[in-house]
């Protein structure tokens, strides 16, 4: 089930962001994402499975360069490869896709996660080694929006 942010959700996210390091995150970006949590938690997805708490995934629309993005997408590892991703991707691209002004959808990810975002149409645009952290390298990706 994926279900709007609540403020309890954060200790257990909390947990489960730290299971994802540094396989996927540097240390010091739980810093970002809390403050992330803090001024767009209305923008924040929680995903349960079996009555838990599983991972959480992010959007935000920037009007100044009509883009949709996703943000801070991670689950428990017990739950990685079982679709909820990819669940939880589509759930946010249908958001994104249905604003009227997103022309291009954009993530920021890097080289461990950038080939399950091109399953979704992302490319590849620029990459930037060691800007999460040290062997975290950006790869940031756009998909045009066909209106």
């Amino acid at each position: 089930m994926i279900r709007p942010y609540n403020i309890s959700d954060q200790e257990k996210l909390i947990e489960i962001f730290n299971l994802n390091v540094p396989a996927f995150f540097d240390p010091l970006e739980l810093n970002d994402f809390l403050a992330y949590l803090e001024t767009q938690s209305d923008t924040y997805f929680t995903i349960e499975s079996e009555d838990r708490i599983i991972g959480g995934i992010g959007y935000e629309i920037r009007e100044s360069d009509r883009s949709g993005r996703i943000n801070w997408i991670f689950f428990h590892p017990d739950f990685s490869g079982k679709g909820e991703g990819r669940k939880a991707v589509k759930h946010c691209l249908k958001i994104l896709r249905s604003h009227p002004t997103v022309e291009v959808l954009i993530v920021r990810t890097s080289q461990h996660a950038y080939k399950f975002f091109e399953k979704f149409g992302y490319q590849l645009m620029y990459t930037e080694k060691d800007y999460w952290g040290k062997g975290m390298d950006l790869y940031e990706m756009e998909h045009v929006v066909k209106k």
